[in-house]
């Protein structure tokens, strides 16, 4: 389918407070703490470790693996994250070897920045494990797992999807492209990609041929979407409001659309 579009101040607050509120007050601040993202650290195949932060909603619908862009970190999804949590989905964002500081530190670069020395499209592969560590993490949680990548991981989701038919749900996938030596690499994978995927680029000449060119090596899947937002910003960024103020409304619409469809 194609479409455009203090802990200490409550409790001296409490005593002045009646009961009720008070105990409206602590509960509210509890719930808060609560939805605080817990830090996870997974150990790739290669002994590299991986630093993620999880994000736990209540009675889970599924768990969405979030991997970001080039340059960029966890906290590319500070905000993301907790939206999906809202809508009842918890989250794991991890920081892969492959990206810097965009948005935030990047703590497993950071630790062990050898990938970083490697030729770009290199250390995009080798990122790979990072992601396959992330996925071994999930199935241990016992929930339907939903993979979603930005820019050249929104690439390698599709490697991983194929890797392990039947560990997953769905695929979206924010820019993806080939962005590696072998131009065939992604859509090769694709081909074998089973599962409902939501492909989404922006409109940049470039981007959208290569997000048709991923899309169309896709099996048949009724579920599947292709969207070219009219506002939009590279990979998944276009969901950050202060990043693309006039168009990440829409697209938030159009995947928890999505999800609603592939983990109701």
């Amino acid at each position: 389918m194609r479409a455009t579009i203090g802990l200490v101040m409550l409790a001296a607050l409490a005593g002045c407070q009646p009961a009720g509120e008070a105990n409206n007050q602590s509960a509210n601040v509890a719930a808060t703490i609560e939805a605080q993202p817990h830090k996870v650290t997974l150990k790739a195949a290669d002994g590299v470790t991986v630093h993620g932060r999880y994000y736990e909603a209540d009675s889970p619908k599924a768990l969405i693996l979030l991997f970001h862009q080039a340059g960029s970190s966890k906290d590319e999804y500070a905000t993301i994250a907790p939206r999906l949590v809202e809508a009842g989905y918890s989250a794991l964002a991890i920081d892969q070897r492959s990206g810097g500081g965009l948005y935030g530190p990047n703590e497993t670069v950071a630790s062990d920045g050898a990938a970083m020395e490697m030729p770009e499209s290199e250390s995009y592969l080798a990122a790979q494990k990072d992601l396959e560590a992330a996925l071994a993490w999930g199935q241990q949680q016992k929930l339907p797992i939903v993979l979603w990548g930005s820019s050249y991981s929104s690439s390698l989701i599709f490697r991983l999807a194929a890797a392990h038919p039947g560990a997953v749900k769905a695929l979206l996938a924010f820019s993806p492209g080939e962005y590696f030596d072998d131009k065939t690499l992604i859509r090769k994978a694709a081909a074998k990609v089973t599962v409902p995927v939501f492909v989404t680029s922006t409109a940049d000449k470039d981007e959208v041929e290569n997000g048709d060119l991923v899309f169309k090596a896709l099996p048949k899947n009724d579920t599947s979407e292709r969207i070219v937002p009219r506002r939009s910003v590279h990979g998944s960024s276009m969901l950050v409001e202060s990043k693309n103020p006039d168009g990440a409304a829409d697209i938030w619409q159009a995947v928890l659309a999505f999800l609603g469809k592939v983990a109701p």
